[in-house]
């Protein structure tokens, strides 16, 4: 997003109407350059009204992120985190990456209003327009190799089901290995990437993403069933306290699976689990596929599988329902 982008939607996040004069004289350019500013707006999946005399309007009022909002939610939680918030970025993971092989410390956090290159699981694009989802991602490092964090993208999950709850979702749901469900559709999507030697220290870069408000454009976009928390709570939380509060109970988890890794979490994460007794196709990384009822998961984060041969134990794949009513050995 250009500077003079983020100074237009700035002006326009009120929802009230701006004249093209308005805005150029106020950003001392011209009104070619502000008209050329609406473009970029509108391509970055946000709507504008033009009405003739009256100038451009958002749908509705757009609060942007802002650190110092961000702070006062979090109140003496702050001194923990050190954030960086964005207008746009590639991808807030990218340079969080960046930042722990610069040597950043625990708790740095880089935050968004646009991410042109967002990613989630298995390469995946992660869709959604300049205020319709809040995406962050945070750094925090262990002592221990990589070999003794497994677990940790469900404990990340234990802590955003805990925040969304919090926020009104209260039917939010986990589903193995790293989303968060409501009513079926994709609430919010986990990503961890971890950097360092095999015996530690090792530094965890946790890349989240929350559907907030999602317009029909996004949502067209989508090729998997999606909510949003304007949906799940009746109202679009404001996204500055919603990242002070999913800050602090990630702070919470992580202290705590740093010590103690994810057993202790293990009981609060099956309860959440959407799936949790249900039969389930799992589809394996070599496509293959594993069908039977879902029994949760293991000390270690596995999940574990019911099938006609017993229980299995998978590290890896992805849970459908599609089909689920076939059962392999």
């Amino acid at each position: 997003m250009k500077p003079l982008t983020a100074g237009v939607l700035a002006r326009l996040a009120d929802g009230d109407f701006h004249s093209g004069e308005t805005l150029a004289r106020a950003l001392a350019v011209s009104r070619a350059s502000v008209w050329h500013a609406i473009r970029e707006i509108e391509a970055m999946g946000v709507g504008v009204y033009k009405v003739h005399g009256r100038g451009y309007r958002l749908p509705a009022p757009l609060t942007l992120l802002d650190r110092a909002a961000v702070e006062r939610c979090l109140g003496a939680r702050a001194a923990g985190f050190a954030l960086d918030i964005r207008d746009a970025v590639d991808s807030t993971s990218t340079r969080a990456l960046e930042r722990a092989a610069a040597g950043a410390p625990t708790g740095t956090v880089i935050a968004a209003e646009w991410q042109s290159g967002g990613r989630g699981r298995l390469g995946r694009a992660w869709h959604a327009g300049v205020g319709e989802a809040l995406t962050f991602s945070l750094l925090w490092r262990f002592a221990r190799g990589a070999g003794a964090l497994s677990g940790l993208s469900l404990a990340v999950g234990v802590a955003l089901v805990r925040a969304l709850r919090t926020a009104g979702a209260g039917e939010a749901a986990l589903k193995w290995p790293n989303d968060v469900l409501w009513r079926g559709g994709k609430l919010a999507g986990i990503l961890v990437e971890l950097a360092g030697d095999a015996l530690g220290p090792t530094a965890a870069v946790i890349g989240i993403g929350i559907n907030v408000r999602l317009s029909d454009a996004t949502r067209a976009r989508v090729t998997q069933p999606v909510a949003d928390l304007e949906t799940a709570c009746g109202t679009a939380p404001d996204r500055n306290a919603l990242l002070a509060s999913v800050l602090a109970m990630l702070g919470d988890v992580l202290d705590g699976f740093a010590r103690d890794g994810f057993a202790p979490l293990r009981g609060e994460w099956q309860r959440a689990h959407a799936h949790q007794g249900g039969r389930v196709n799992l589809v394996l990384p070599d496509g293959s596929r594993r069908s039977g009822i879902a029994r949760g998961v293991a000390d270690d984060g596995t999940f574990l599988l019911e099938t006609r041969s017993g229980v299995e134990r998978f590290h890896s794949g992805e849970i459908t329902l599609r089909h689920a009513a076939v059962t392999r050995d």
